[in-house]
């Protein structure tokens, strides 16, 4: 890590939480970034104290003390999860060719943001991939691979990071292109599972009718739809540590709080084929979907009560 020099520009999506935003902005500082691009969201007004928080968690910019060029998008009114980081990681890609993203309870390791640059510098110009990711969900359970990093079709985006010619050629917040492929049934093209269907269709079809105020989404069924692949790391390079009672969507603790991560050992050694891992997205699937049903279950659960109690 001695001789490593962080060229990439990093993109910070903060909102109300000074506590993890100070914890994740350390471990930027210390990779130095010469250029640091802030996007936040407005306080809601209907939220006691909630003003002062985004303004104290706004205020930890200001301690960068490197040579760095920081570019802001704070929003003064709020936006929502789904349009406040859709819309800043627009302009994001606006400002640069390419970005190293974390949110504010992304903790990441030293050598992410070398995984995420050297990722960004060798597969550049290859339109078979759409993004590299931190995030490994293994749990120290290799399957079938034994190189730094493999190919997946999850776009796994707890500390992540990609082209703005990706970006831009294919994100779609509203996913209008969602009612003909599903109803056409290339659903099954995109997916390739025949198991995970009815569990996808279920999933994008809250997205496109606006049931859940997210970003995400969209961006796997914009990454399927080119038919691009992930570049996942062999070992986990970030902790996500939201989740809790101040999170937006990750309130529940499940087994995918606060996971442990590890540094990647330099040199990489890359993969000699560059195809998707069946049998580790397989492995991930099973981990990944009862993640997502607690999620929803739990808003399901908080409406209830906030209607009937």
């Amino acid at each position: 890590m001695s001789d490593f020099k962080l060229v990439t520009p990093v993109a910070f999506i903060i909102f109300n939480r000074p506590d993890t935003t100070e914890r994740v902005f350390s471990e930027i500082a210390k990779a130095k970034p010469s250029k640091l691009l802030v996007v936040a969201d407005g306080a809601r007004m209907d939220r006691v104290g909630e003003a002062e928080r985004v303004a104290a968690t706004r205020a930890i910019i200001k301690r960068v003390d490197w040579p760095c060029e920081v570019l802001t998008n704070f929003s003064e009114e709020n936006l929502g999860c789904k349009l406040r980081v859709s819309s800043g990681i627009d302009w994001v890609f606006e400002q640069v060719e390419e970005a190293i993203i974390l949110e504010d309870d992304c903790l990441p390791t030293a050598t992410f943001f070398q995984f995420c640059q050297e990722m960004l510098e060798r597969y550049r110009h290859d339109f078979r991939i759409g993004m590299v990711s931190g995030n490994n969900f293994q749990f120290g359970h290799h399957h079938y691979y034994s190189d730094s990093y493999y190919f997946s079709k999850y776009t796994y985006i707890w500390g992540w990071a990609s082209w703005r010619n990706r970006w831009q050629e294919a994100y779609d917040v509203h996913m209008n292109k969602w009612p003909q492929i599903r109803d056409s049934g290339e659903l099954a093209n995109l997916v390739l599972e025949k198991g995970q269907i009815g569990y996808w269709k279920k999933i994008f079809d809250r997205m496109y009718s606006g049931k859940a105020d997210t970003w995400d989404f969209q961006w796997t069924f914009a990454n399927w739809t080119q038919g691009w692949l992930a570049i996942l790391p062999s070992v986990n390079l970030i902790s996500n540590i939201g989740f809790g009672v101040n999170s937006t969507h990750s309130r529940l603790v499940t087994k995918l709080a606060n996971m442990s991560a590890q540094d990647l050992s330099f040199p990489l050694t890359h993969p000699v084929i560059r195809v998707r891992n069946i049998k580790a997205d397989e492995a991930d699937f099973w981990i990944y979907k009862p993640a997502l049903y607690i999620r929803v279950a739990h808003k399901l659960k908080r409406i209830w009560i906030e209607l009937f109690v």
